[in-house]
């Protein structure tokens, strides 16, 4: 909880420009205010940048309280219609990496994508797979197999609430902390999911916004796999908490 001689800042930022801003959300945060409001004592990204920038921002889309990753908001309403349309019509190309336990599912092979498709329906807590639920659609490409952890690369074609944490659950690999999701393994800090790329080149009107045709918090010269070794080396170092604690006897 923040007190009121506090005053919590976010940045630096990861992009900026006159009409939007992206934002390295941190575990932990929400992206907006929740249905408690006032009572909810999380730190918001939306109503601290806000405060920081001293103007009306408009949330384009979410990530869970316990992941991190890219988020992104626009300042004005134009540009919030349009982004909110490319996200809707898939223009934008979302690329998160994962931590989950292993071991790597019968019909998968390292660096192999395959499509993963549920119907999945929202609980008060959970999401779950069930006739009346909404497609989700993931391309999923285990990355690496570390000891008893794999490295993912998730590329959402849907955006249902916990997609990937329900699917990475239901194939028997659930996210490094997510204990929502059946882990009794640790992470560091909220769970082992990060929003790591947006890729935008196909998206109508980012021109327009003066958008790059990629976002992302990959280092020059990282590809995914040494962007997700060094993002877990990078928490343990911080933490002093090893991410393969409790790991099951071979």
């Amino acid at each position: 909880m923040v007190t009121g001689m506090e005053k919590p800042n976010l940045g630096p930022f990861v992009y900026e420009s006159r009409r939007v801003i992206v934002i390295d959300k941190p575990c932990g945060w929400l992206s907006v205010p929740s249905r408690q409001g006032e009572e909810d004592a999380r730190l918001c990204v939306g109503r601290v940048l806000e405060a920081q920038l001293g103007t009306r921002l408009w949330p384009v889309h979410r990530l869970d309280a316990e992941v991190s990753g890219l988020l992104l908001f626009a300042k004005d309403a134009d540009a919030h219609r349009l982004l909110c349309a490319g996200f809707e019509h898939q223009q934008v190309r979302k690329t998160y990496l994962a931590w989950s336990a292993g071991p790597l599912p019968d019909q998968h092979r390292v660096r192999v994508t395959e499509r993963w498709q549920s119907l999945l329906l929202r609980g008060k807590k959970r999401a779950y797979v069930h006739r009346a639920g909404k497609e989700a659609v993931t391309m999923a490409t285990p990355l690496a197999v570390e000891g008893h952890r794999i490295l993912w690369q998730l590329c959402p074609k849907t955006g249902r609430p916990h997609q990937l944490r329900v699917e990475l659950f239901l194939h028997g690999c659930p996210i490094l902390g997510d204990s929502l999701y059946g882990s009794t393994l640790p992470w560091p800090s909220g769970v082992a999911l990060r929003a790591f790329e947006l890729n935008l080149t196909d998206l109508e009107g980012r021109q327009e916004l003066s958008l790059p045709p990629k976002i992302s918090l990959l280092s020059d010269g990282q590809d995914y796999l040494s962007g997700g070794r060094a993002w877990k080396s990078a928490l343990a170092s911080s933490s002093g908490r090893s991410t393969h604690s409790a790991c099951p006897a071979p």
